[in-house]
């Protein structure tokens, strides 16, 4: 009797749910270690997240001076002077000098409806990777919706906190910050889009909202400008942003793949 092959049809549980999540799992061992190629794929991620956090960066080089030219986008600082002082001092990196106060007033029109600033924050690599392409996104949206579009522009050491600050100098009606995550083992290039209906001095994370995990295997820039526009609406519908304001996950629901690729 002639056996029939296995065919690419068989059902196998682990590849499926390996195909769902970048977690590493079911990676085996070797006596009470991990694999060879497990200990050598943590170690590549975990100098990949040290070289994130630690990397200074160059605006004109990660993002491009064709990319900068073409959206007028400037550079300042927060009130952290180097690097090292950034990540033992996040207070300094809350807060504009007087210099970058006083360069923001003098470049950028106050009072947009949406307002987008690009931080370097802990993940330079996130900033590179996906800002080129989320940034057009927003654009687009803000102007199919008739929001009068901020010139964006970038703060370096930059901390969530720095929203007040921007606030109060422009005023604007929603405020999104880009600005690259604390790296993980399993990616150094994930943004968050920290947002703010009217920020000013006082707010806390309770008057923000987050949309985070912005990269390849997570929130495709896509689905992120989607969302970060659709919480900008409802931030103007309720004139309020933090816990105040939930998003609207049904419609998000209704495109959501299957939880397993082959059911």
């Amino acid at each position: 009797m002639v056996k029939t092959p296995a065919t690419s049809d068989t059902h196998d549980p682990l590849a499926a749910i390996r195909t769902r999540t970048p977690a590493r799992i079911f990676t085996g061992r070797s006596g009470s270690a991990y694999r060879t190629q497990t200990q050598l794929s943590l170690r590549l991620d975990h100098a990949s997240a040290r070289d994130a956090v630690q990397t200074d960066i160059d605006w004109e080089q990660g993002l491009g001076p064709d990319f900068l030219q073409a959206w007028d986008i400037f550079a300042v600082s927060s009130q952290a002077r180097s690097k090292a002082e950034y990540l033992m001092r996040p207070d300094l990196g809350r807060r504009l000098g007087e210099h970058a106060q006083a360069e923001i007033m003098a470049r950028c029109a106050g009072g947009a409806d949406f307002q987008v600033v690009i931080g370097d924050g802990l993940s330079v690599a996130a900033v590179v990777r996906q800002v080129p392409a989320l940034l057009p996104l927003l654009r687009a949206g803000a102007d199919k919706r008739g929001w009068r579009f901020g010139r964006p522009f970038a703060v370096r050491y930059c901390r969530v906190g720095v929203l007040n600050d921007i606030g109060e100098l422009l005023a604007p009606t929603v405020l999104v910050l880009l600005i690259g995550e604390r790296p993980g083992l399993l990616t150094a290039e994930s943004l968050s889009a920290y947002m703010a209906y009217h920020p000013r001095s006082g707010h806390t994370d309770a008057e923000r909202n987050l949309i985070s995990n912005i990269h390849a295997r997570g929130v495709a820039v896509e689905e992120a400008a989607d969302r970060i526009l659709r919480l900008a609406e409802l931030m103007r519908r309720a004139q309020l942003s933090g816990i105040a304001v939930k998003e609207e996950f049904g419609a998000l629901a209704q495109n959501a793949p299957p939880l397993l690729a082959d059911e």
